[in-house]
């Protein structure tokens, strides 16, 4: 193929590339442009992007009228929370999984393995009556417990492959040092491994920020601790639909996403990368 044929194959993938990733993006660009519309260009409006007056007016309406303001900071307090705990925990149990050997460490991660496929509706009732039992239902905390537990398997291996091929030698010196089994691991193995904790906290916080099976059912009879996801339902009622006001209402949650992932995809990527040649 000679230099010409070379740059029209590369054109013409680049060209199928755009319209994939147009195509692909059209429905985020889509809700964008619907938060800006009023009902009567929603409805009407079909594929049409640009609203004929934007209307600022309906994130107001979802920012205020719809409780957005509490529920953005419910979903700050619950997804940062549970980010912590998950990273402390998968971390934890990565470094002991990886670097300790124990009987019945490979029968353990096949059990953790297991647990991937196990739904969250078939435990959901046991995890309610314990919450319930323990006198944290309807509370931020007991939200962020149920929401934070689970076996996490993905960010426990990604951390035991990645503790795996640290050298023994810089525990031994932090053991001539006079540092413990807990010390050794925070001051000495955790901040190696920053590009895993940027992973796991990527992963986990879009997942958490867009939780809605969990805080639904454990903030049923507190509306206050509603989330963002949960707090969709209040454009919605038995005879009318806000759609706009809806729009509105998942830009907003969407776009601490969008800008998180944008910023720390380096490290996302390091993490993954890290993890894989370990």
């Amino acid at each position: 193929m000679n230099m010409n044929g070379k740059a029209a194959l590369k054109l013409a993938t680049h060209l199928l590339l755009a319209i994939i990733g147009l195509i692909w993006i059209y429905p985020f660009i889509w809700m964008l442009s619907s938060s800006l519309k009023t009902q009567s260009e929603f409805v009407s409006g079909g594929l049409k992007l640009l609203p004929e007056i934007p209307q600022w007016h309906n994130y107001e309406r979802a920012w205020q009228v719809a409780h957005f303001d509490l529920y953005f900071m419910n979903t700050v307090i619950f997804t940062v929370s549970v980010v912590i705990i998950v990273v402390i925990v998968s971390s934890l149990m990565g470094y002991s999984l990886g670097r300790v050997d124990f009987p019945g460490r490979k029968l353990l991660m096949g059990l953790f393995v297991v647990t991937m496929f196990i739904p969250k509706g078939y435990t959901i009732i046991p995890v309610y009556l314990l919450i319930k039992w323990i006198g944290l239902l309807n509370t931020m905390p007991g939200l962020i417990l149920v929401e934070s537990s689970g076996s996490h398997v993905i960010f426990i291996l990604l951390f035991s492959a990645f503790f795996a091929v640290i050298p023994k030698e810089l525990e031994e010196c932090a053991e001539i040092d006079g540092c413990g089994f807990v010390q050794t691991f925070f001051k000495v193995i955790l901040p190696l491994s920053m590009p895993i904790i940027a992973t796991v906290a990527i992963v986990q916080f879009i997942y958490s920020w867009n939780s809605f099976f969990v805080p639904l059912v454990f903030t049923l009879g507190a509306s206050e601790l509603k989330t963002l996801a949960v707090g969709m339902y209040n454009f919605s009622s038995d005879l009318d639909i806000d759609y706009t006001g809806m729009a509105a209402g998942a830009s907003i949650a969407l776009i601490p996403i969008v800008t998180v992932f944008i910023f720390f995809q380096r490290y996302f990527i390091e993490g993954i990368s890290g993890s894989v040649k370990g």
